[in-house]
């Protein structure tokens, strides 16, 4: 199994001294933690894209491409693309050169995200976000199949033999759907072949493993083989060596980040029972120590058979220096328990 994080290079208010990083700092930091992903063994490392002041990554391509040339082995990807308020020509380039920069190691996930501020800001409906996405996607898919394109649409200017440079190393680049608990979404990432990473941030996880059945048994209806179309599950979590310390240092980030998006969307106050209740062991959340991250890791495993896993460490604003050593955990802790057990379990 493939492990790794995914970040949205957050700068909102520190729980305990109400300071709020300059963006250019952080953004240091994000790419500090991909280079600490990189030596710590990890598989791959994300960026979701937002456009609001509480989060630096508007450009994920651009902070992968400072990443990818810091690093090695590590698998960047976005985490995610909005496509449907994107140009899918752009989309393609950037992460073609992002791809050449580390030699074949890029990706990119698309979807909806957790925002809507990109679809105003780029000129777009969000009540046209289904018909936007499907059309993007099918013409970034032919980007990546073809050299020169010829292609329209009703939501982008037409193309005629339209040259695509640059080319990427991986042909094909990697492209992910990634989904939430909407069967559509899972049917189509199935239907056209492509990967898919399941984001369960709340709740039960047992109650989206119809999903991962639909999305192969959908595969399989389309012709194509579910054994060879991989799936991720994205979440959120927090490490440290002792348990209860996991959860004292990453509650009050969390809670801040929380009582945020509440405010905005009418939830009620984000309680330290909720929290609780999330990363018990039936709980969507991975916090504890890398014996009890990597047991839950393992646990659903069995629930949706996964080949990826992909852990949110900070939800809200962490120490850098807790942050590091949260990645150096998960790369030398929890990783080589979880991979030995699951190659394990696929030779039995």
């Amino acid at each position: 199994m493939e492990l790794g994080i995914y970040s949205f290079a957050e700068a909102t208010p520190d729980p305990e001294t109400g300071e709020t990083m300059a963006a250019d700092q952080r953004l240091r930091e994000v790419v500090a933690e991909i280079e600490a992903a990189d030596e710590a063994g990890l598989d791959v490392y994300g960026i979701g894209e937002h456009h609001r002041p509480d989060y630096t990554s508007s450009a994920p391509a651009v902070v992968l491409a400072a990443g990818a040339a810091r690093t090695r082995h590590i698998r960047l990807t976005s985490a995610v693309t909005v496509i449907s308020s994107d140009d899918p020509v752009r989309v393609f380039q950037d992460f073609a050169t992002v791809d050449g920069i580390s030699d074949g190691r890029a990706e990119i996930m698309v979807g909806r995200g957790s925002f809507t501020e990109s679809f105003p800001l780029f000129g777009f409906q969000l009540d046209d976000y289904d018909e936007l996405f499907e059309e993007k996607l099918r013409l970034l898919l032919e980007l990546r199949e073809h050299e020169r394109v010829t292609w329209s649409g009703h939501h982008r200017s037409p193309l005629h033999e339209a040259g695509i440079y640059p080319r990427p190393v991986q042909d094909p680049l990697p492209v992910w759907v990634a989904v939430g608990g909407n069967p559509p979404s899972v049917v189509r990432a199935a239907s056209l072949g492509l990967p898919m990473a399941l984001a369960i941030i709340g709740g039960q996880p047992a109650r989206f493993a119809p999903l991962a059945d639909l999305y192969r048994r959908a595969a399989r209806e389309a012709g194509h083989d579910p054994a060879r179309l991989p799936i991720s599950i994205n979440s959120h979590g927090w490490i440290a060596e002792d348990g209860a310390q996991a959860a004292e240092e990453s509650f009050p980030s969390v809670a801040v980040t929380m009582n945020r998006i509440g405010r905005e969307r009418g939830w009620p106050p984000f309680t330290r029972q909720q929290y609780e209740a999330q990363r018990a062991p039936d709980g969507a959340w991975f916090v504890g120590t890398p014996e009890e991250v990597a047991a839950k890791i393992l646990h659903q495993h069995e629930l949706f058979g996964h080949d990826r896993f992909l852990l949110q460490l900070t939800v809200g604003t962490m120490p850098h220096e807790k942050v590091l050593r949260a990645i150096e955990l998960l790369g030398t802790k929890v990783a080589p328990i979880v991979r030995e057990e699951v190659a394990r379990r696929r030779r039995g």
